[in-house]
Formats: structure tokens, C-alpha cells, sequence
């Protein structure tokens, strides 16, 4: 994300879901990221509660803060407005609709700081804004593939450029599974541990399938048929199958593969092309399979122990 985001961009982006409203217009310009921010350290909170310690660069004022300045004595009120001003924040939001003094108001004008509004709870502003701007501000990573939502996990199918992915893909949303991004998804850290991805806009909607070409899964499928963001879960890696590769492959698959993406470690199941093969069930019984390692069994290590029983029960 660029560091040229402003008061005015965070206004644009959520007035109709925030109900934003301005309580004054100067500075729509104010700059949310600083040029100097990304030398800071430790560097600026973006958004939060009212914080004069570390303050935060979008202030959000509920009910609770509101009393609480309402409460100080008019010394002590002048000596924090003069504190939660003086770092000149790019804006301040006004939870549940409530009402700035005029007081308050002279101050943000004198720090050229705009004002608004929302019938929301702090809360839910915080939440909301804040989570754009972590996915925004993340590091990206894209990664050429075909990104769908298979039974309720997010599903990324890789492998060489005509190998079929597109056309899997096609396969699976004709199952009822989801597709998310085609082509060039887009990764990020929407936790520490936790890897989300998505589709550029640009990209939104469609698939591309040699032969058939731009296809557009919404108006083809429906909109149930199409995922906005998602988790990601499992990688599927699609590999040409031949006769020197098929006497590698772990055909108890009790060694699990991982691929390092954005510096954490996701798993990843290998499915060879062959003739006869239904790479959706495949894929299908894939993710269920995931889903049963998740809640801690491993039908390869089950198998394994089981012949273990079976032969120590024959010795004896």
C-alpha cells in the first residue's frame, strides 16, 4: 500500500458500510502513513481507542471516552486535548453518533484534523478499518495457481502453465465449491500464523480455459459460486506423471510436504496426472482427509500401527 493514504481514502472506502459522515471537511488529505513512519520505532498504532501515551493515527472516540473528558475539570480537559492533538492525528472518528464540543472542535481545527461520525460502536469501527488496513499494509505474495474454496477450506492448485488447473477448477465449481481467485491470487498475513488470499480486482469474477477463453464464473454459476477472500489451507500440486517419477511417491503418505509461503510452512499433497483419474474426487478426498490430520488422526500412521499389532500378535 502506498504511504499517500488519507483521511479522505478511509472516508471513501467505508462511508456506506460505517455510515461515515463528516463533522468537519479540512484536511481530507491528512496522511494515515507518514513517510517517516516506516523508520519509526516502534512504529504507530493506525487506528485504536482514544490513546494519548501512543497515539494512535485514526483516534476513535465512543460513549466511554466521551464521558470520560466530559468528566475532567477544565484545566485538566485543556491539558489533554492539548496532549491528543499535539501529534496531529489524520483524523478523528466519533463513535455511536456521539456529539463534539465546540471545544473539542477548535482544537481539531487548530491541528487541522477532520472530525467524523458514525452510528457504529467504537468497536466495530476499529474492526472494520483495522482490518483494512492490515491486509492492505501487509506483505503480499502472488502466487500463479488457481485459489478455490473446496468444502469449506481454501484450496490452492498449482502446477505447470497448461497442466489443467483451469479446467479442475471448472470440475470443482460444477461439484458446488467456490472459486476465489484464478490465475494470480494474492496472499497476505491477515494473522501472525495465518495466511489468507484473494483476487486482484481487475481479476474478480473470471477464469480463463484454453479453448473456451475469459469465462465468467459469476454470471455462469451464480453468485454462491464466487469467494471473496479466504484462508489458506492446503496446496495441491499438479505434476505430469511418468514412469521414473511413480517409484518415488510415498503411496502410504505418511511423510507430509510442506511449502513455505510468506515464512509459513503449508501443507501440500502432490497428485501426478494419469489417465482415469478423477482429480476432483481426488481432491475432494484430499481436503477431508486435511480436515482429519487437523483434529489429530493420520490414517497412514493408523495403518502403520495396526501391521505393527498384527505382526507382533503373529510372533507371539
Amino acid at each position: 500500500m502506498s504511504t499517500t493514504l488519507t483521511s479522505g481514502d478511509i472516508f471513501r472506502l467505508h462511508e456506506q458500510q460505517l455510515k461515515l459522515r463528516w463533522i468537519t471537511e479540512n484536511n481530507s488529505q491528512n496522511p494515515v502513513i507518514r513517510p517517516e513512519d516506516s523508520h519509526a520505532s516502534p512504529r504507530p498504532n493506525l487506528i485504536g481507542y482514544l490513546n494519548l501515551i501512543r497515539p494512535n493515527r485514526i483516534q476513535v472516540l465512543g460513549e466511554t471516552e466521551t464521558r470520560y473528558l466530559a468528566s475532567l475539570d477544565n484545566d485538566i480537559l485543556q491539558d489533554t486535548l492539548k496532549q491528543l492533538f499535539a501529534d496531529k492525528p489524520a483524523m478523528i472518528i466519533l463513535a455511536c453518533n456521539t456529539q463534539a464540543t465546540d471545544e473539542f472542535s477548535l482544537y481539531a481545527k487548530a491541528a487541522a484534523t477532520p472530525i467524523l461520525a458514525s452510528p457504529l460502536t467504537a468497536k466495530q469501527i476499529i474492526e472494520s478499518i483495522g482490518f483494512y488496513l492490515r491486509t492492505s499494509l501487509s506483505e503480499k505474495h502472488i502466487q500463479h495457481g488457481v485459489f478455490m474454496e473446496v468444502m469449506g477450506l481454501g484450496v490452492l492448485l498449482t502446477g505447470p502453465s497448461g497442466i489443467g488447473k483451469s479446467e479442475l477448477a471448472l470440475e470443482l465449481l460444477s461439484r458446488g465449491h467456490r472459486l476465489i481467485a484464478d490465475d494470480a491470487p494474492e496472499f497476505f498475513h491477515a494473522a501472525p500464523d495465518t495466511i489468507h488470499g484473494r483476487c486482484p480486482e481487475l481479476l474478480t469474477d473470471f477464469i480463463e480455459v484454453r479453448g473456451l477463453g475469459i469465462l465468467n464464473v459469476r454470471a455462469m454459476f451464480g453468485d454462491n459460486a464466487v469467494l471473496g477472500d479466504k484462508q489458506l489451507s492446503l496446496i495441491v500440486k499438479l505434476e505430469h506423471s511418468d514412469n521414473g517419477q511413480e517409484t518415488t511417491l510415498d503411496r502410504l503418505g505418511s511423510t507430509q510436504r510442506f511449502y513455505r509461503m510468506l515464512d509459513i510452512d503449508i501443507p501440500e499433497v502432490v497428485l501426478p496426472l494419469a489417465p482415469g483419474r478423477d482429480l476432483a474426487v481426488i481432491i475432494e478426498a484430499a481436503v477431508r482427509n486435511h480436515v482429519l490430520q487437523l483434529r489429530g488422526y493420520n490414517a497412514a500412521q493408523d495403518f502403520i500401527s495396526r501391521q505393527r499389532k498384527m505382526i507382533q500378535e503373529n510372533k507371539e
